[in-house]
């Protein structure tokens, strides 16, 4: 069963269904790309008709952050459950290691951060083959590297997972647009910030804190930065959601 959010659709999973789904991939000959939608998802797609058809041509699109649960209250629906893209990310090393399957890690914001996410993941599933790990392209491709030099490093490795961290918008256009050019790839996904909270570059909040929908707020205090996102995420899609018939 899907959601459908300000007409973005959303899989009603569980946490078990989801991963099923991801085995199910990983076994396939198939290609296939998952979103962890958010608020910031769904507000960017209003206004760029291309990353709406992304998300909604997804494989699976996964519900991510406490605005999507009051959204299908709103609309009459109930959410079985929410799944961060940092914690999907770890469920999908697990299932990796446990399958043999490889795992590439593109992007990152600062030197180091994805080597250092890598090692983190092999620290706790030490059977997880990761067969590159490089924070340099994500400057590589603000330094107009061609894309295709980028493509051949990866296709050099022959990942079957490839875990992208551009950006929001920007990394699930990049799979989308370049997915087919990676044969060997059979999962991708987009995580956004998840190689600096696995790596420890930055603290993520208190299990409690995240138990109480209120992550976003522990974020803002922590990234007063992030004030314009948050304004996005909590009030324009809430006002968004409200004012939606």
């Amino acid at each position: 069963m899907k959601l459908n959010i300000l007409n973005v659709n959303i899989d009603n999973l569980s946490l078990s269904e989801i991963l099923d789904k991801i085995r199910g991939f990983l076994n396939s000959s198939g290609q296939h790309y998952l979103v962890t939608t958010n608020p910031e998802f769904i507000m960017a797609a209003q206004h760029d008709d291309e990353f709406k058809s992304i998300l909604n041509k997804a494989d699976l699109s996964i519900a991510d952050g406490v605005g999507i649960k009051f959204a299908a209250k709103r609309f009459g629906q109930k959410l079985q459950q929410r799944v961060a893209g940092v914690d999907l990310m770890w469920e999908i090393s697990k299932i990796a290691s446990e399958k043999g399957k490889s795992v590439f890690l593109l992007g990152a914001k600062k030197k180091g951060v994805a080597e250092q996410t890598a090692w983190r993941l092999i620290e706790k599933y030490p059977k997880l083959q990761i067969v590159g790990a490089d924070g340099g392209f994500r400057r590589w491709l603000h330094r107009s590297l061609p894309d295709e030099k980028i493509v051949e490093v990866i296709n050099r490795r022959q990942p079957d997972i490839l875990f992208v961290a551009l950006g929001q918008v920007k990394q699930e256009k990049w799979i989308y647009h370049h997915l087919p050019k990676l044969p060997s790839v059979k999962l991708a996904m987009g995580v956004g910030g998840s190689f600096d909270y696995i790596s420890g570059h930055i603290k993520r909040a208190p299990q409690w804190i995240r138990s109480f929908g209120l992550e976003w707020f522990y974020r803002l205090l922590r990234q007063p930065w992030r004030l314009p996102r948050i304004i996005t995420a909590v009030i324009k899609f809430s006002l968004a959601v409200l004012k939606h018939r």
